[in-house]
């Protein structure tokens, strides 16, 4: 069984040595923290490991994990990478959705083989993790040498690994943002524009429920093609262009806004062929930013 060193235990070290070390994937190694006190809780956490004071502090391991905060991996790997710890055949990986494995290159430098997987999860409660982390998928690019350690290994916990370009990393992590905390951010503007036709907060929000609920069902049961509806759908340039008027007379940013998504749903409403050649047209002129 390889050896494992975690530095930067936090939530998501936490949940993932846990696992690692109840499925017997990885022995767990040293633990090093920014304080030997949150090292001892995350070995504890863990059930098992070595909560250490520093690099020069660590044993050898097969595999190294950087679980710092993506402002820090560089440094962190640096450091390890000069530390005389890594052996040729080594892995390091860290698992930040918006870094690229590269960014270990110090590692790869000193013998070792990197890597990066990327949990599309939540780790805000380590415990709730641990429980539901199965069937959680996995993005991975790196050296194969170092996936073929990893893949194995977050399969074995349940992860489901899928692989990432390198070259589009940072666009990958912002397709994340915008189908998590972008749609955070429509839903909010959408309760702003309920708000100013006259419905308070909590009916917005009881309005909203069912229309998002229901259209994000469609969209995975049925695709974005499909699952499309509204005026443009049904190529309205007529409703569509009273409500860019409205929102843009309003609130120009959520007027542009709705051009903007606008623009795209337009290219879906072609792909579903309800509408007319003719309406689509006319929308494409109503939806253009100028």
């Amino acid at each position: 069984m390889r050896k494992l060193n975690i530095i930067g235990c936090g939530n998501v070290g936490k949940t993932l040595g846990r696992l690692w070390r109840q499925q017997k994937v990885f022995a767990i190694g040293d633990i090093l923290n920014r304080s030997e006190e949150s090292g001892s809780s995350a070995v504890r956490f863990i059930g098992a490991g070595r909560a250490v004071t520093g690099v020069a502090a660590m044993s050898p391991a097969e595999v190294f994990f950087i679980g710092t905060s993506d402002d820090q991996i560089v440094d962190c790997c640096r450091v390890l990478a000069s530390s005389g710890l890594l052996r040729p055949g080594d892995v390091v990986f860290h698992c930040s959705g918006a870094m690229p494995s590269a960014d270990l290159i110090s590692a790869k430098e000193a013998g070792a083989w990197i890597g990066s997987v990327h949990p599309v999860k939540s780790f805000a409660n380590p415990d709730v993790a641990v429980g539901d982390f199965s069937g959680t998928f996995c993005g991975m690019e790196g050296d194969e040498q170092a996936l073929a350690v990893l893949r194995p290994a977050f399969e074995a916990i349940g992860g489901k690994t899928f692989a990432i370009n390198p070259q589009f990393k940072t666009i990958y992590h912002a397709a994340a943002v915008m189908v998590c905390n972008y749609l955070t951010s429509l839903i909010e503007i959408g309760a702003q524009t309920y708000l100013k036709a006259g419905l308070d907060r909590e009916t917005s929000m009881q309005v909203m429920e069912p229309i998002v609920r229901g259209t994000v069902e469609n969209i995975f049961n049925s695709g974005t093609v499909q699952a499309l509806t509204g005026p443009i759908a049904r190529g309205d340039h007529s409703m569509v262009s009273k409500q860019v008027a409205a929102l843009s007379d309003w609130n120009p940013r959520f007027g542009n806004l709705y051009r903007d998504l606008g623009a795209t749903a337009l290219e879906l409403s072609r792909l579903q062929g309800t509408a007319s050649p003719e309406s689509l047209a006319v929308l494409a002129e109503l939806l253009e930013r100028g």
